[in-house]
């Protein structure tokens, strides 16, 4: 009965009707391509918050244009009575629902995901074994990079049953750690304070944000955590080398060890 009155409806539905509609939609797809292109190409060329507010836009733009299109669409083909809207959407419902049960799942985690906001463009995020930086979110998956350059597709899906770990969760803040794994015969408060002056002369910290330097006693030595931020989460790879090598190099003129393969405790 239901697949009847769909029939029905549709069967009225003239071609300059199907025109305008396919007009529409063109125009819409246009806009949603240059939202994604343009806004990510001028957000590259700046820093800080506003590069993040701009890509975190994208998504919201877009979904906005699809809605948007539905609303204008939908009266054009079909008119907006009561009993039609009704069956065609219970139909689609029925349609999506045994078709493409996963992917009306990832939709709907698509549409949390903006809401909630767990991830936007820009942030560095950890989804099992994939670190890397949100480029974009679509109304199925988040696609980040990793540092090995790779593109990594994430069905929002994923949170509903996975653990996300979000490093700067939509800010110009993101916590770098650099490791120094020393022998134990050392002054510890001397180490302290030279690990810390080389987060304070780096030229990529941002000095205003804490630098913490936290020890541990190991069964194998002394291990250091340098904890500081970059100027720009981007960075961090390269600010993390900073903080090695200079750190290194100003242990070794102080006659400080390194271990060279920690031995874990059996």
């Amino acid at each position: 009965m239901e697949n009847l009155e769909v029939k029905k409806v549709f069967a009225t539905i003239t071609s300059e009707e199907l025109l305008e509609a396919l007009l529409v939609v063109l125009i819409a797809s246009v806009l949603i391509f240059l939202v994604q292109k343009l806004l990510p190409a001028l957000a590259s060329r700046l820093s800080g918050k506003p590069r993040l507010y701009l890509l975190a836009s994208v998504p919201l733009l877009r979904l906005l244009i699809i809605a948007a299109t539905i609303i204008v669409v939908v009266p054009i083909l079909v008119e907006p009575s009561f009993e039609n809207m009704v069956a065609i959407f219970g139909a689609l419902g029925l349609v999506l629902g045994f078709a493409f049960k996963d992917y009306v799942n990832s939709l709907i985690a698509g549409i949390v995901t903006l809401y909630e906001m767990p991830y936007r463009p820009g942030d560095w995020i950890q989804v099992d074994d994939h670190y890397g930086e949100v480029r974009s979110i679509g109304a199925r998956a988040a696609e980040i990079i990793t540092p090995d350059d790779s593109v990594v597709l994430v069905p929002h899906l994923k949170l509903w049953n996975a653990l996300l770990a979000n490093g700067n969760d939509g800010t110009d803040r993101l916590m770098c750690v650099a490791k120094f794994h020393l022998e134990p015969n050392h002054d510890v408060d001397q180490v302290l304070e030279l690990l810390r002056d080389v987060a304070f002369t780096s030229p990529f910290t941002r000095t205003w944000q804490p630098i913490v330097v936290v020890v541990e006693n190991e069964p194998w030595g002394m291990l250091y955590r340098l904890k500081a931020y970059p100027l720009e989460p981007k960075e961090q790879f390269r600010y993390v080398s900073d903080l090695t090598a200079r750190g290194a190099r100003v242990l070794a003129k102080e006659g400080v060890r390194f271990i060279s393969a920690p031995v874990l405790a059996g």
